[in-house]
């Protein structure tokens, strides 16, 4: 049997039911049994009726998609007076009726199907009693006219929705004659639609309010295929003219023209007629039912209660004036104030623009206003259509502090700053370092250096050894001024606050943040960008970055209520803490103090650089840190290198960023944040092991949420269910290709945007044979 099937029409997606067929021949032959066992190959549901009464009532009754009549002898009934009468009903308008012909002989001349069409048949089909012959027709017709008429009938569901619809809608025709408008259109204006339909846009009266050019720039816009919006006066059935915000939308149709514009229209509710219009007809439509007061199709911003019209509150008031003279003494020392912030004086500025501008320009930078006004300006906004769980989760997950819950419930951290992790003796010098890790560190300066082949062989202490190797190449002791002892004992020190017990951030993924750092440091744009002091700062904030984590996500903290969360006020929770206590740990012991020698100026700049770039690698300001990125270095560097092709065009662009510490701040923050989220970016064997371990992590975290009753903040990542595939895919899609592709502009990183490819093909093939794991099974057992 046929199931349902899946039909897209534009954005929406249906569910057709398997088909209906309707048979209606007089006697039972080999070609009523032929579309018999032909809808039943198909799976199609199949009446069969004898006479003319039963099959009208068959079909009143079920409505078939397609109903086949035996027009081969008119002995039994009138074949063109059934399709006549099944045609006269209301749902047959949906319907495909086929006539069963006569087979023509060889000699006999074809007859026009005109008199078929004519009485209502949509298709002849020549008489064959073979089944596949009958099941290939049917299944013609069910993909093309069946399916056409599905999604026609869908469209009762958008007319339903545009009949409902509270701003005022018009379509017209390419030639702009009205072909529909809907019932908040019909209130707005004073007219029937029964007096629009079918007419010109040009035979309706016009307000003599608007620009003189005004029509001719909208019609300029729209004849391009361009949307047009603005503000425009519109006169109404009674004469007055009303003052419309109207947003103009060219739809493409036969043949790849523009057929439709489809216009939206509300009240621009800025002056009293249209306050008084949207009071007068609210009044009409709602008298002596106040309950539905609130439903009105055009709520003015301004309007405070349900009836109360905000130029009554005003007159009814002897103090009114000085209310309103206050309001703008406060407006003007506003505006006086000397203490402006960058986005207040952009504000200014586009308000005083705003006074000499055209009304269209008005209007969009009234836009522009509302959007600066929001409190989240780099944020994207998520849609909830279809959206993915996978990224939902972490997104929920990653950058949130979670839903804060009160209970007793407190999450407590496990120091180990004690703890050995292992009885490998720590090197006096770096010329110490036993042969095996001398060897490994040998290469690892390349980007396809094995983290993991360390930590293996320094026992899970890969940071001190590897800290040693980078901070010597970039020269740190020689900035900061202390011996190697003092370097070595700090690392120790940092090394022994990670957890080992966490499956991912440990000390490993320091390493290897530390490593991701050390490489970008080394490529030519980002080395003439910064300052040494600026290296020193990345490599230290690489370094702590993650010191102490629990291996739990702020949200997990935030909802456990625990001592860190409270100190922090549910703000980067764990980043805060990490810079803190890294800090702490090396103020505390002057035998670890890598600041002591440095002067107070240096070590206040460089305090803040690494608290700055600890800082950026919390989520919550993601989209925020890349997209300043984008606008304040990828794009004037790409205007630069367009508009200059001397050979010095780099140094110049390296020796500008150089000259604007805000810049440099940008490409150290992208730089960590890079680096922190690089596992994708590396080869295929080390992308699988770091997928492996993060999920681990989430699975544990998930783990202890139910256990402890806690809000469970990343569903998905449930150790009997999750598809490591998907989620690797969704936290590519949503959080490393376009930070990546932006850094790789800048920085020039070809192998890790291929080693990205490269791995995101593997979790797509994966996820596309229905794996859920690392790796296929047949490779697990390799």
């Amino acid at each position: 049997q046929a199931s349902t099937t899946e039909v897209q029409i534009g954005p929406m997606r249906l569910t057709q039911d398997p088909v209906q067929v309707l048979l209606i021949f007089a006697k039972e032959d080999n070609q009523s049994d032929g579309f018999w066992w032909a809808c039943d190959r198909a799976g199609y549901r199949c009446n069969i009726s004898r006479t003319p009464e039963s099959a009208l009532e068959c079909f009143l009754d079920k409505h078939q998609e397609i109903i086949v009549i035996d027009h081969r002898n008119s002995r039994y009934f009138d074949a063109e007076d059934v399709c006549r009468s099944i045609r006269a009903t209301k749902p047959s308008e949906h319907t495909v009726i086929l006539a069963v012909v006569p087979r023509k002989s060889a000699d006999q001349e074809e007859t026009s199907v005109l008199p078929l069409l004519n009485a209502g048949f949509d298709r002849q089909f020549m008489e064959n009693s073979s089944i596949t012959a009958c099941y290939n027709e049917l299944v013609q017709i069910e993909h093309g006219e069946v399916r056409s008429q599905f999604k026609l009938r869908a469209c009762n569901a958008v007319f339903t929705a545009l009949d409902h619809c509270q701003e005022a809608i018009e379509i017209t025709s390419e030639d702009h004659v009205i072909q529909y408008v809907n019932p908040a259109f019909e209130q707005m204006m004073g007219y029937h639609k029964g007096e629009l339909i079918g007419k010109e846009l040009t035979e309706l009266p016009k307000s003599d309010k608007n620009c003189a050019d005004l029509l001719d720039t909208i019609n300029t816009f729209i004849k391009k295929g361009k949307e047009w919006q603005g503000v425009y006066y519109a006169r109404r059935k009674s004469g007055d003219s009303i003052q419309q915000h109207v947003k103009i939308t060219p739809v493409i149709g036969q043949g790849g023209k523009i057929r439709h514009f489809v216009s939206l229209k509300r009240l621009h509710c800025t002056n009293e007629n249209n306050k008084q219009l949207y009071k007068s007809h609210r009044d009409e439509k709602y008298t002596g039912d106040n309950s539905q007061s609130e439903s009105h199709s055009f709520k003015c911003k301004n309007r405070r209660k349900d009836s109360t019209d905000v130029k009554s509150i005003t007159s009814q008031s002897s103090d009114a004036p000085s209310l309103q003279t206050r309001r703008y003494s406060s407006m003007a020392r506003i505006h006086s104030m000397t203490i402006e912030a960058p986005i207040t004086k952009v504000i200014n500025i586009i308000n005083a623009a705003q006074e000499n501008s055209p009304i269209t320009v008005a209007e969009a930078l009234d836009r522009v206003l509302e959007i600066l006004r929001t409190t989240e300006l780099y944020s994207p906004q998520l849609g909830t259509k279809d959206e993915d769980p996978h990224t939902s989760d972490l997104v929920g997950g990653l950058m949130t502090d979670g839903l804060r819950r009160l209970s007793g419930n407190e999450y407590v951290f496990s120091k180990n700053m004690n703890l050995s992790h292992s009885h490998l003796s720590v090197p006096n010098t770096i010329n110490d370092v036993p042969p095996c890790i001398t060897q490994l560190l040998d290469n690892e300066e390349s980007w396809d250096f094995n983290i993991f082949e360390l930590e293996a062989v320094t026992n899970k202490r890969p940071l001190v050894y590897l800290g040693l190797k980078v901070f010597a190449r970039f020269g740190v002791s020689e900035f900061l001024n202390c011996s190697e002892a003092t370097l070595r004992a700090w690392l120790q020190v940092i090394e022994a606050n990670y957890h080992s017990s966490n499956s991912y951030h440990n000390s490993t993924h320091a390493a290897d943040v530390l490593h991701a750092t050390a490489f970008f440091l080394g490529k030519e744009r980002v080395k003439g960008s910064l300052d040494h002091l600026d290296e020193v700062a990345a490599l230290i904030a690489a370094t702590i970055h993650d010191v102490d984590h629990p291996g739990r996500t702020n949200s997990f903290l935030c909802n456990a209520g625990s001592e860190l969360a409270v100190l922090y006020n549910d703000t980067a929770v764990l980043e805060s803490h990490h810079t803190a206590l890294a800090f702490q740990l090396t103020s505390k012991d002057s035998k670890c103090n890598i600041f002591k020698n440095i002067d107070r100026n240096h070590y206040r700049t460089l305090r803040q650089a690494i608290i700055d770039m600890v800082l950026a690698t919390e989520m919550t300001k993601h989209f925020e840190h890349v997209n300043k990125f984008v606008n304040s270095i990828n794009k004037p560097m790409a205007s630069e290198e367009t508009s200059s092709h001397s050979e010095g065009s780099d140094c110049e662009c390296t020796a500008n960023i150089k000259n604007f510490p805000d810049n440099q701040t940008l490409i150290k923050r992208m730089m960590i944040k890079c680096a922190d989220v690089a596992n994708p970016c590396r080869p295929l064997e080390l992308c699988i092991e770091w997928a492996g371990r993060i999920s681990e992590e989430y699975f544990a975290q998930t783990d202890e949420e139910k256990r402890q009753g806690l809000p469970v903040v990343m569903p998905v990542f449930d150790r009997n269910t999750c598809s490591i595939p998907k989620s690797q895919i969704s936290f590519i899609d949503y959080f490393i290709t376009d930070m990546f592709d932006a850094w790789d502009a800048f920085a020039h990183l070809p192998v890790l945007m291929q080693h990205l490819a490269n791995n995101y093909k593997h979790w797509k093939t994966l996820d596309e044979l229905k794996c859920k794991s690392l790796r296929l099974p047949s490779e697990n057992n390799n």
